[in-house]
């Protein structure tokens, strides 16, 4: 099975701009990223899709494999589907979101992998625990499975409601990490937007709402969402640890 990690990098971004190239301690945020993706074994490529020349420069510096797309792309899913074309020999696609610079390269693996298992698969993803503390936040996006591992809805809504105190009863985080079938990826691209997804702005349910099975892998990891200047500081001071704990 030959499979693809790509890791989308937009230089705009409306709470940190040029996040991409933010620093952490001593290596920009794709710097560290790509070096977490490069550590799965799964992939055969590792490789940075753009839209900007500082990013695309910056990737090369530090040897990493980078390909420019277009700016007018209207989401991530569009930018994965212009690399696809690009690769008609892959299998499977890994997306790995540019700010998730701790990514557990195990878990690129897992996901690349339920696709051996399962061959007749087109998309899988993640979830994990969710702290109370984000309940009530709509940038934490919720997930409900069905029995056998397969997403029931997605929302940035408490779900399922806890009407009746029970005491096993855990929310689940979805975790932005995606893997596709190519052939898949390029048919999900071009379907039109649907009304749950863009009601709750949430791009995956547009699968859902067109039938497709997404199986969700189970993961104790809780990525740091790096989306503010706050975030940056504290991820800063948390790679900044680990450099001397080496």
């Amino acid at each position: 099975m030959n499979v693809l990690c790509v890791i989308p990098a937009r230089y705009a971004s409306t709470r940190l701009p040029g996040k991409p190239l933010a620093m952490l301690a001593g290596k920009t945020m794709i710097e560290r990223v790509y070096d977490q993706a490069s550590l799965a074994r799964m992939p055969q490529e590792v490789l940075v899709a753009t839209d900007d020349t500082r990013i695309e420069e910056t990737v090369k510096a530090f040897g990493g494999k980078v390909m420019m797309t277009s700016k007018d792309h209207p989401s991530g899913t569009d930018r994965l589907a212009e690399v696809a074309l690009s690769y008609p020999k892959v299998d499977v696609i890994v997306n790995v979101q540019g700010d998730e610079p701790m990514i557990p390269p195990e878990l690129i693996d897992s996901l690349a992998k339920v696709f051996e298992d399962n061959p007749g698969l087109e998309m899988a993803t993640v979830k994990t625990p969710m702290q109370k503390d984000e309940y009530d936040n709509p940038n934490a996006v919720k997930v409900v499975t069905d029995l056998n591992g397969y997403a029931l809805y997605f929302s940035r809504s408490l779900m399922p409601y806890p009407r009746k105190k029970i005491e096993e009863f855990q929310v689940y985080k979805h975790v932005g990490v995606y893997a596709y079938k190519r052939d898949f990826l390029l048919k999900y691209a071009a379907l039109p937007p649907t009304p749950l997804e863009k009601v709750e702005s949430l791009e995956q349910l547009r699968a859902l709402e067109n039938g497709t099975k997404i199986k969700v892998l189970t993961s104790d990891f809780q990525g740091i969402g790096i989306d503010t200047a706050e975030d940056l500081a504290a991820a800063n001071q948390l790679f900044e640890q680990r450099e001397k704990d080496k």
